[in-house]
């Protein structure tokens, strides 16, 4: 009987100094720097550089993928098990304690931005591979970790690599939580546009449709009230800073709660805040819209409500505002489950539309994932999951978020977040401030990912 989490907590040391050597690279997408070889801008070349050569350092066989992936592979099986993570990370964002290009570990937590997604999950599913390896288990597929680095913005990379290496005939990401994920929402960005006049002569917010907006900075051609901006403060427990730039001039910065964008609900999207003060003190029609459209994160204000049977509420989240000369850009990032489609929710859009100045673009599009939960794959990911976490009480879920799963027939989400254990309060979750991963479970979804690759891949199971 192998004893899976004392193999895994024989590498912790080894496993902490590769994670803290990832985090150091700042692996966000740059344009400035793209070449044929870097696809993706020079940092994300050098994270896939360095990534790849640790793997062949440790035995493994490696492949680039023309700077799109990289693949580290065991055995030479025709059949293979494939597992997918990414090196990109989310911007890093505001408030950080940390430096979060520069792994901390305070009791018994690594912080840096990447620790929780990807890069914590990409390093356990290494060394689960590593153990079968050591142990010279014989099996039945080879062992495949694909790596991507365009996850955040496009999953482009996995698109290229669909169409230029053979894909694995089932695997699991290791990048949602624990027990797994055998179904993933829909995903639709849609960009709102109006050319309606409005006091507000700019504003500039967020960074990607998938993360809730926590800052909003805006300039409006008016006198500050400071009577009713207490007011607005106080009913809504915000916080809001000013700058009168003139008599008929003023700044407000609206702060809220970043996160997730497949969880609106956990945050605080300061962009609608912004455009509801403005709109409801100034009466401005296009602030007013505006906080209309982007009101409720389930979708009740764009007409587009729906509970599915599996995948729960459809979510919206207002990712990106702009505005400059009176033209208005909303990018929304739609989730939806598997119950409707992306003409039902159009359909329902335009009506909702009609009423108002805005105009509406699909700009990027994902079906739903779904994997059948009663699935060989499903159900031996599972028993694992349930035999090293003694969790017996929570079953497989679906999810809002996107993962590579999403990107192959026969891929679910598994980890590395124990669902079932609370988040520190110091600590940031996936996209947050103080992104942060506790050490033991590091460990421990190693232990889970290596026995999980025993059972589907040893030859006599």
């Amino acid at each position: 009987m192998i004893d899976f989490k004392l193999l895994a907590q024989q590498y912790e040391s080894e496993m902490v100094q590769d994670l803290t050597d990832l985090i150091a690279f700042p692996s966000l997408t740059d344009e400035t720097t793209i070449t044929k070889e870097a696809p993706f801008g020079q940092p994300l070349k050098e994270t896939l550089d360095w990534f790849l050569n640790r793997c062949e350092s440790q035995g493994f066989e490696v492949d680039n993928v023309d700077g799109y992936a990289g693949v580290a592979s065991y055995g030479t099986q025709s059949s293979s098990i494939g597992l997918l993570g990414h090196l990109d990370v989310v911007p890093v964002g505001e408030g950080w304690t940390k430096d979060p290009f520069k792994a901390v570990i305070e009791n018994g937590v690594i912080f840096g931005r990447g620790t929780g997604d990807d890069k914590g999950p990409t390093i356990a599913a290494l060394y689960a591979m590593r153990i079968l390896k050591d142990l010279n288990i014989p099996l039945k597929h080879q062992l495949q970790l694909i790596v991507g680095v365009d996850e955040e913005t496009g999953m482009r990379c996995m698109d290229y690599f669909t169409k230029h290496r053979t894909i694995p005939d089932f695997g699991f990401v290791p990048d949602a939580y624990f027990p797994l994920i055998y179904g993933e929402k829909g995903i639709a960005n849609i960009v709102l546009r109006s050319h309606t006049p409005t006091i507000i002569q700019s504003f500039h917010a967020g960074e990607r449709p998938n993360i809730v907006i926590g800052k909003a900075k805006l300039v409006v051609n008016t006198s500050h009230n400071q009577q009713a901006l207490e007011w607005y403060q106080s009913a809504h427990r915000l916080q809001v800073d000013v700058n009168e730039l003139s008599e008929t001039s003023v700044e407000y910065t609206f702060y809220g709660d970043y996160t997730h964008a497949s969880t609106p609900h956990k945050g605080i999207n300061a962009s609608y805040h912004a455009f509801n003060f403005v709109g409801s003190v100034y009466n401005d029609e296009l602030a007013l819209e505006a906080a209309s459209l982007i009101s409720d994160v389930m979708g009740r204000s764009l007409n587009i409500a729906f509970d599915g049977v599996h995948m729960g509420w459809l979510s919206t989240n207002c990712g990106i505002v702009s505005i400059d000369n009176n033209n208005t850009a909303l990018t929304i990032d739609i989730r939806y489950p598997n119950d409707v489609n992306i003409d039902w929710i159009e359909e329902r859009l335009s009506k909702r539309l009609s009423s108002t100045s805005f105009g509406y673009e699909i700009v990027a599009h994902k079906g739903p994932h779904f994997v059948d939960p009663s699935s060989t794959l499903v159900q031996t990911l599972h028993r694992v999951y349930k035999e090293l976490s003694n969790d017996d009480f929570t079953p497989p879920l679906t999810m809002g978020g996107g993962t590579y799963a999403r990107t192959m027939p026969n891929f679910v989400a598994y980890g590395m977040k124990f669902i079932t254990k609370p988040q520190l309060a110091h600590v940031g979750d996936a996209h947050q401030k103080d992104e942060g991963i506790e050490i033991e479970d590091l460990v421990l979804a190693t232990a889970i990912y290596a026995k999980a690759l025993y059972e589907l891949a040893y030859e006599n199971a």
